[in-house]
């Protein structure tokens, strides 16, 4: 092997640093967002600061910001690194970072002042949509020409992960979206009705089975093993992980329409399909967490092994919380309810943050040529300061929504119902409070992050020249 290769380390910074900005940016968001929620006079009667308003701009920044973000850094990061070549295209995959930061702020813009689709996770008009397309393709063309020109026969198992996540987003991306434009800022949907609920849900949960569970996978199987300086625990099970997990996940979303004018048959596959997805996520939590095995020790010592286990195991709890969710009679109850959102949260902040967090941590010396971080201490504190937030906001909004699904069903003897919306609305006010005081705890974990970054890179000069080192 050319030992005076280099890898483009470059725009691997870039992302890496633009993750833990975004990650900030989001999660305020999400603390004002919040705070509305207990006292609605915070918008200031502006219409850009109404709930309606910031709150697809948090779920934007913290998926698509934050995550993806995080999914180009360790991808551009992995795939070099598995492959032993520099990545494909400097050029184009600069052109990655610009333009995935251009379309963050287009979206920062456009969604305060009202400008949306209104479809869950694809509020963005038409000419955004356009320019994440062509950045997707670009991402898609850096990414597979490096595979494609690796001077190793194997591909590793992260870059079918990161692979199969690309394309997936591409697909569902491009299909969820066709519209026609009318102006520059508005556009009507092809789809009508059930159809675009259909079209919809198919595109909303598998935006969380793919750019935010196999993207997150794809880093899982190659940060843990690294960090715990283990091998990964099977891979055999790893590669059935990989093709169960991507043949069931794309069936699950009609789990969202239960009880609506979606066919029955059609919601039945999608709660059918969800209860199936349990066999293979919690086959790869188990192949993440057994990587250890041998290693168990160094929980005691490295905080960055514990954001990884933690993230694993919040991972396998919303695997089970999710399929579990999605059937019919349990959904009954959890739909429409705060438990959903601390199901998503339990996996976003649980799973996606952490393991992101920790990845990162991993990742940032070896870009920067320095032994470690520069506070072992402050990522400690960041570990308890995201796991107290996530178990407060979880633990909250599990007790409010149950709460509220059992509240919303009472009904009298003469058939009307028991509680007013209004009063519902009040018993979860506490809760709302205890959600709020987790997320002020996990933003705080985040600003300690960013300390801790900055301190490692300050003043240091990145290398010119990264030597090949082995995967």
């Amino acid at each position: 092997m050319d030992k005076t290769a280099s890898y483009n380390d470059t725009v691997v910074r870039q992302f890496t640093i633009m993750t833990v900005i975004w990650g900030i940016v989001g999660m305020l968001v999400g603390l004002i967002i919040a705070a509305q929620l207990m006292w609605p006079a915070l918008n200031f009667d502006l219409p850009f600061l109404t709930y309606s308003r910031l709150r697809p701009l948090h779920t934007n920044a913290v998926i698509f910001a934050f995550g993806g973000s995080a999914l180009f850094a360790t991808s551009y990061y992995v795939v070099q690194r598995t492959c032993h070549v520099r990545l494909a295209f400097d050029k184009l995959a600069s052109f990655t970072f610009w333009g995935w930061q251009v379309i963050i702020v287009l979206a920062a813009i456009t969604l305060p002042l009202g400008i949306t689709q209104s479809k869950e996770y694809a509020e963005l008009e038409w000419p955004i949509d356009l320019l994440i397309a062509v950045v997707w393709v670009a991402y898609a063309i850096v990414f597979f020409s490096t595979v494609a020109k690796r001077r190793v026969k194997h591909i590793y198992v992260a870059n079918w992960f990161y692979g199969a996540f690309i394309i997936t987003v591409a697909v569902l991306h491009i299909f969820n979206n066709l519209a026609i434009p009318v102006t520059l800022t508005k556009s009507y949907q092809i789809y009508t009705g059930v159809v675009d609920a259909m079209m919809q849900w198919w595109y909303g949960h598998n935006a969380v089975g793919f750019f935010l569970t196999a993207g997150f996978l794809g880093m899982m199987y190659y940060f843990v093993p690294k960090q715990a300086g283990r091998p990964v625990y099977s891979y055999r099970l790893s590669v059935v992980h990989f093709w169960s997990l991507i043949a069931v996940y794309m069936w699950a979303g009609p789990h969202h329409l239960h009880y609506t004018s979606l066919p029955d048959w059609a919601q039945t596959l999608g709660m059918v399909f969800s209860v199936v997805l349990l066999a293979p996520s919690w086959g790869g939590m188990i192949n993440g967490i057994m990587t250890l095995s041998g290693a168990w020790h160094k929980l005691r010592s490295d905080p960055i092994i514990k954001f990884m286990i933690v993230a694993l195991s919040f991972y396998g709890m919303s695997t089970f919380e999710g399929p579990m969710m999605s059937i019919k009679t349990v959904n009954a109850l959890s739909h429409y309810t705060e438990w959903t959102i601390g199901h998503v949260h339990s996996g976003a902040l649980g799973w996606v943050a952490m393991m992101t967090i920790g990845s990162v941590y991993c990742l940032l010396p070896r870009l920067y040529n320095k032994e470690g971080m520069y506070s072992t201490k402050l990522i400690d504190v960041h570990f308890w300061t995201s796991t107290i937030g996530v178990v407060l906001y979880a633990v909250s909004m599990w007790i409010a929504g149950i709460g509220e699904g059992l509240m919303s069903r009472q009904i009298n003897a003469d058939g009307t119902l028991t509680y007013a919306f209004v009063e519902i609305l009040a018993s979860k006010y506490p809760y709302y409070g205890m959600r709020l005081i987790g997320g002020v705890v996990f933003f705080a974990g985040m600003i300690i992050m960013a300390y801790n970054v900055w301190k490692t890179i300050a003043n240091e000069k990145p290398a010119s020249v990264a030597v090949m080192e082995p995967a």
